[in-house]
């Protein structure tokens, strides 16, 4: 009979051989480094990009439907993940105060905004307590988490898109800052990236990569900001570094709660990214940033 030792022994050398085989192989399919499906998520980039331009060229309320229905659908995947761990978030108010929440924030602004999710908070509590106090505290903590990441500063969206004479145009800078900063990280990250920003967290995650994002971002917004708002060079850089700084911490919240939760994605609806959460993580962490800064940059007259 084989000792321990020798057992031990034996199953790492299985499994150095079974690294050296994997590291000889040649790759299947073109996931690269960062470990994502790059075909997949650049065809499915491409389409989302066409819906938001499409739905912004028809019209602003337009644009507000696929804001309610994408956030929607992410605060119902979080809830889902959470779920993963008995974790019970009522269905029926979180959607509710979804819907409540976007739509007052276009129509009303911040404090129509801030009143909704104190009433999404309120129905959240009746209807849990409803159902018993074993197990309350915890759920209820649970709900208003998704209460406020990703639908209360959604509602941030909402607000840059209800500004009377540029609200497109607020949103197109909003996204484009931030959908760089994605594509910034990724590339530098890609080839330069030796030094992990969070390795417990993101461990795929570098400090080159975020330098990456910042770059990425602050051009982004050097040229959109005076093409698309009439604004200065200088301020569409500083809301790029914003908004790097803003998504690279959303992206660091998600994985965190995924890391919590043991789980890879919130879902598998867009091929090559995950669940649509995994889209709107940064954006959301964003849009309050952004709301704020165009308010000071470009004043609504």
């Amino acid at each position: 009979m084989t000792d321990a030792p020798e057992a031990a022994e034996a199953a790492e050398a299985a499994e150095a051989a079974a690294d050296l085989v994997e590291e000889d192989a040649p790759a299947a399919a073109p996931t690269p480094k960062a470990g994502r499906d790059l075909r997949a998520a650049v065809g499915v980039g491409l389409l989302l990009a066409g819906l938001v331009i499409g739905t912004l060229i028809i019209g602003a309320r337009a644009f507000l439907v696929v804001v309610v229905v994408a956030v929607s659908y992410g605060a119902w995947e979080l809830r889902r993940a959470i779920a993963t761990r008995g974790m019970v978030v009522p269905l029926v108010p979180l959607l509710l105060g979804a819907v409540g929440m976007l739509v007052s924030a276009y129509l009303r602004g911040a404090e129509a905004l801030v009143v909704t999710f104190g009433l999404t908070i309120v129905g959240l509590l009746v209807w849990r307590v409803a159902d018993g106090l074993v197990g309350a505290a915890r759920d209820l903590s649970a709900s208003a988490l998704v209460a406020f990441y990703p639908i209360f500063l959604g509602g941030f969206a909402s607000m840059m898109l209800a500004a009377p004479d540029d609200g497109r145009q607020r949103i197109v800078v909003f996204i484009l800052v931030t959908v760089f900063s994605d594509i910034g990280g990724y590339a530098v990250g890609v080839v330069f990236g030796k030094h992990p920003m969070a390795p417990s967290l993101s461990p795929k995650k570098s400090w080159e990569g975020f330098a990456g994002s910042v770059a990425a971002c602050a051009a982004a917004g050097a040229i959109s900001m005076p093409l698309v708002l009439g604004g200065q060079w200088w301020e569409g850089a500083l809301l790029g570094v914003a908004a790097a700084s803003g998504a690279t911490l959303g992206d660091l919240i998600e994985s965190s709660i995924k890391r919590d939760l043991g789980i890879k994605d919130m879902g598998s609806l867009l091929p090559g990214h995950g669940g649509l959460m995994d889209r709107l993580d940064s954006l959301v962490v964003v849009a309050p940033l952004a709301w704020a800064l165009l308010l000071v940059f470009v004043p609504i007259s």
